[in-house]
């Protein structure tokens, strides 16, 4: 149990830090964002805490899958945003996000790949 706070420290320093640097920097907040270190905190945070390797192994492999359907997402949202303001923006990425996770799901489906 004492393991969860430095657990929760570290991954809550690491979005902290996106944000920060962000408020500075356009690009290195981007840039840093786009690294996939939440996801390889959390596969270190598997193999400490002793998940079988198939689990930690298949954590990456539903990661990328994942990432594709959320990458038009950053495309969008600027001009969304422009147009009809943060939470609005924000509400829609997340509709097209889900349906586009949905069509990915179905296309991937048909090549024996389920995502669900």
């Amino acid at each position: 149990m004492l393991w969860l706070i430095p657990k929760y420290s570290i991954t809550a320093l690491l979005v902290v830090l996106i944000s920060e640097l962000a408020k500075r920097s356009d690009k290195l907040g981007g840039l840093v964002a786009a690294l996939p270190t939440v996801t390889e905190l959390t596969l270190i945070w598997l193999y400490v805490e002793k998940q079988e390797p198939e689990r930690i192994a298949n954590h990456a492999w539903y990661t990328f899958w994942y990432v594709l359907p959320t990458l038009p997402m950053f495309l969008m949202f600027p001009r969304l945003y422009q147009k009809f303001g943060f939470w609005s923006a924000l509400l829609l990425c997340c509709l097209i996000t889900m349906l586009l996770f949905i069509v990915l799901s179905w296309t991937l489906s048909k090549f024996k790949i389920q995502l669900w």
